[in-house]
């Protein structure tokens, strides 16, 4: 591995940023010329155009042959979006999480994380089930149109983030370019990245998997942790949340659809994957629910904290466990029996506790 390989990588990451932000302003501005709801635009065009990075970079490793970088990207993804990035905006400012995500968006991201798990338990993603994926997804933006006409027309005012009021947007060509722009930097962008990190994998003796898990996986996040983020710091804690959730369903549906039924051959699953890393998926997004589901639908800062250092401990136990001696014995203990268990029961408490003992309105802020 040389100094280009590390530059390729952080220009790969550049250009997935720049394109999914040109893409998600480009797409926002049409909809809502075309008539289309913010608050669709919101559900659909700013999550699944966060996610445009993991799309890239997942089909293009499909066709390279890399399916654990795809797979490993979706998951690693899905985690670091809840834990990290959730935790994050957790520690800027308690989230206050709306009644639509407890009942309807955080239950289907379960049960498609459930779903995947199903389908890799057989070691790979067969091309009828990533049809099924991908079927989901169309299936999950017609029924979010069809909600959406449903709503109050207070709601139908809201804005989408990365969508500009109609007085203000631009002439159609520039949003076009802005579209086409941002499709081009996603293609080579994800191209590059793809590249580099398989290098690095091979130079340090990781598995593709793992630089799926790790690397990849927080790169393509990007988008999704400078929107939450700034949602946060502005106070639109509910979008910070929608922004995540949305993109993790599209995720599984969408980017897992596209990428099986794109590649020469099935997607395959390790093991590992089947036996590891979608469970954690699985149990991360699961534990959503304590969390939101508490007496004011509030993610606390110190929740915040552990959902980051719960990170912090999974991706260094996936990067220790694949190197040459493995994981020692002891921290594979302490991660399964100490860690996990410590941290669902805090949040089981927290959740009971919220329930029971209202909060005052200062902790809010």
């Amino acid at each position: 591995m040389d100094a280009m390989t590390i530059v390729m990588l952080i220009a790969g990451l550049v250009l997935l940023v720049a394109g999914a932000e040109g893409l998600v302003r480009g797409a926002s501005r049409i909809a809502l010329a075309a008539g289309i709801s913010p608050l669709v635009v919101g559900l659909t065009v700013v999550a699944f155009g966060t996610s445009s990075p993991e799309m890239a970079v997942s089909v293009s490793a499909v066709r390279d042959g890399a399916s654990d970088i795809a797979i490993g990207n979706v998951v690693g993804s899905n985690t670091f979006n809840i834990l990290f990035i959730l935790g994050v905006c957790a520690l800027v400012s308690p989230l206050v999480i709306s009644w639509r995500l407890v009942r309807l968006e955080v239950p289907l991201m379960i049960a498609v994380s459930i779903l995947l798990w199903l389908f890799v338990l057989d070691g790979e993603i067969a091309r009828w089930e990533a049809a099924i994926l991908f079927a989901g997804v169309i299936g999950y933006t017609v029924w979010a149109i069809r909600a959406s006409r449903k709503e109050s027309a207070a709601a139908q005012e809201m804005s989408a983030p990365g969508a500009e009021p109609p007085d203000t947007a631009s002439p159609w060509y520039v949003n076009v370019g802005y579209v086409v722009g941002g499709l081009v930097f996603l293609v080579i962008g994800s191209n590059w990245m793809v590249d580099s990190a398989v290098e690095i994998a091979e130079t340090f003796g990781l598995s593709e998997l793992v630089i799926g898990l790790t690397i990849v996986a927080a790169g393509t996040s990007l988008p999704e942790l400078a929107t939450s983020v700034l949602a946060t710091i502005k106070g639109e804690r509910d979008i910070a949340v929608g922004n995540v959730v949305g993109s993790n369903i599209f995720n599984i549906l969408g980017v897992l659809g596209l990428s099986g039924l794109v590649g020469k051959n099935e997607l395959q699953a390790s093991s590992f994957v089947q036996d590891v890393d979608v469970p954690v998926m699985i149990l991360v997004a699961a534990i959503c629910l304590p969390v939101f589901f508490s007496g004011r639908n509030l993610m606390h800062r110190y929740e915040g904290f552990v959902f980051v250092l719960a990170y912090v401990v999974y991706v260094t136990y996936l990067v220790w466990n694949s190197s040459d001696g493995g994981a020692p014995g002891w921290y594979t203990d302490i991660v399964w029996f100490a860690a996990v268990p410590l941290a669902v029961v805090v949040v089981l408490v927290t959740a009971w506790r919220d329930r029971h003992h209202p909060i005052p309105e200062e902790a809010l802020r």
